[in-house]
């Protein structure tokens, strides 16, 4: 098929590449028209857009305008692979791809990863039928075999899709990275290729995002804290060891659970940080030489807020089901809000 540079127009007259889109290298002409093609080499503004996200800057518009996109220059029997609109996601397909000719299917998942997408249902069965007519892709490939990211599975229906569509779902490996292995070997994946693994430096990744929602609460909880010192006898100094407590509360919650998860007790996130919170409670009031009511207050209030962020911390996990996840929240939510409430108000007595 037919390559050219970008800078052109595509036959429905729109510009060939947004100014934004430095990733998109060409054109590949088609029976259907002109489909961009990308770069399998991230630049270094690619690099730092995957670190904003990271900290959860800009991040619900971090996305690829869904469609078909081509990698070097595909024919009509190479192979199709099919992704989320999330950039990140995106660049790390492209990424593995270098040297390779392929197309790139991109479904519209409101700018979320596959794993997640796939569980609020947005890489699903419709979208994905509803994405392969929309590109015309039997007109630009003569098969009909779509290669999937494992982790999206769960949204979609692959004998509904055949159905649909004559198109047959074959699921590709958990990770990008063994993707070559895996068209080498066949499209046959090996039992490594399915495994999910969440390691510490996995973990460390998704852990700055949690931490910046976290921060966004600070505000609210200094200006109580200073509402605090002028309607009660607390000292500035009092509400000053507050505020670190807090931080420190929240840091354990966002930071020292993720770190801890594989080797804390309990299936739970919610009673892994329970226990953890208890533990730095019980420190937090032995060095604060509390009363009785400011122990009360440490032993309810600090285990809630840290179980709360472990809860959280359930929606960044490649390990969790919504099933159980949904579980999880009707089983600890409450007693989380009464444990906080009764910890609030044994604080606030604790001062008088």
């Amino acid at each position: 098929m037919h390559v050219r540079k970008t800078g052109a127009r595509c036959r429905c007259g729109c510009t060939s590449r947004r100014p934004e889109e430095k990733w998109v290298v060409g054109l590949v002409n088609t029976p259907v028209g002109d489909v961009p093609q990308v770069s399998t080499h991230l630049t270094l503004r690619d690099t730092l857009g995957r670190w904003r996200v990271r900290w959860g800057i800009s991040r619900d518009r971090y996305l690829v305008k869904p469609g078909l996109y081509a990698v070097g220059s595909p024919g009509p029997d190479d192979i199709v692979l099919v992704t989320a609109n999330y950039k990140c996601s995106f660049d790390a397909l492209r990424r593995e791809l270098e040297g390779l000719d392929a197309w790139i299917l991109v479904l519209d998942t409101k700018g979320i990863n596959v794993w997640c997408a796939a569980g609020k249902g947005t890489f699903g069965t419709e979208e994905l039928v509803g994405r392969i007519e929309a590109s015309s892709l039997r007109n630009v490939v003569a098969h009909h075999t779509l290669i999937l990211p494992q982790l999206g599975a769960s949204g979609v229906a692959a004998h509904e899709v055949k159905s649909l569509t004559g198109f047959r779902v074959v699921y590709g490996p958990i990770r990008a990275t063994e993707l070559r292995r895996f068209l080498e070997a066949g499209l046959k994946a090996d039992p490594s290729m399915r495994l999910v693994s969440f390691s510490l430096a996995d973990r460390l990744a998704v852990t700055p995002v949690e931490l910046v929602g976290a921060l966004r609460h600070m505000p609210h909880a200094v200006a109580i804290l200073a509402l605090g010192t002028l309607l009660t006898p607390m000292t500035a100094l009092a509400g000053f060891y507050a505020l670190l407590t807090l931080t420190g509360t929240m840091l354990i919650g966002t930071v020292l659970i993720p770190v801890l998860l594989p080797w804390l007790p309990f299936r739970s996130f919610s009673l892994k940080g329970w226990l953890v919170g208890l533990l730095w409670a019980m420190l937090v009031a032995w060095l604060s030489g509390a009363d009785v009511l400011g122990w009360i207050a440490a032993l309810l209030l600090l285990p809630a807020i840290v179980a709360f962020f472990a809860l959280n911390f359930t929606g960044a996990t490649p390990v969790t089901s919504q099933t159980g996840v949904n579980r999880e929240i009707s089983l600890f939510a409450r007693p989380m809000l009464i444990a906080a409430v009764i910890g609030i108000v044994s604080s606030v007595a604790s001062l008088w």
